[in-house]
């Protein structure tokens, strides 16, 4: 027999368990949701899980943001396989999981479950829309090339201004001003 979870792997709190349970349970964002997840990302009731024939189906409820499985968009139902990775909107990704329990095991406690500790999220598929740490090195590695090229802007024009500030017009001829005079049509002594 088993049993399965979602652990959330990126969103308000990375490493939340949630049992699925019952034949039928709703993800979103209202607390009445049998996984409720508190983020702006996620609708009020932003999908369905079903159980059928001893596996959970997922299906959007015209969510704005979008159910995705494995990266890809939701348009209908989908059954989940235990590894499968499910995403609500770009930043809440939950890994669907299966645990195998024996059903002749007898139960030593009645405390709860101990959580499982936090596994670093693995690389999101390449089809799959980047992560905030993707989006905060690309928009890093835009400022720096930013930052290079209005210095050498400002390298351009101060030498242009440093050349053309002498009365004499001798700084014009000196290399590598030489080469602008003479595209210019100015004469060098």
């Amino acid at each position: 027999m088993a049993h399965f979870q979602l652990v959330m792997r990126s969103g308000p709190t990375p490493g939340a368990t949630f049992a699925l349970e019952g034949d039928q349970l709703t993800v979103g964002r209202d607390s009445s949701n049998g996984v409720a997840i508190n983020d702006g990302e996620v609708s009020r009731h932003h999908a369905r899980l079903s159980f059928q024939g001893g596996k959970y189906v997922v299906e959007d409820l015209g969510s704005t943001n979008g159910t995705f499985v494995n990266g890809q968009r939701v348009t209908g139902p989908v059954v989940l396989k235990p590894g499968d990775v499910l995403s609500f909107g770009e930043q809440i990704v939950l890994m669907y999981e299966a645990l195998r329990a024996d059903a002749g095991a007898t139960m030593a406690s009645a405390r709860k479950p101990v959580r499982p500790a936090p596994v670093a999220a693995s690389a999101p598929p390449a089809e799959s829309a980047p992560g905030p740490a993707a989006g905060k090195r690309s928009n890093s590695a835009l400022i720096a090339v930013a930052a290079v090229v209005l210095v050498l802007v400002c390298i351009c024009v101060g030498s242009l201004l440093y050349v053309d500030a002498d009365p004499t017009g001798a700084r014009w001829c000196s290399f590598p001003f030489s080469i602008v005079a003479q595209v210019i049509g100015a004469a060098c002594p």
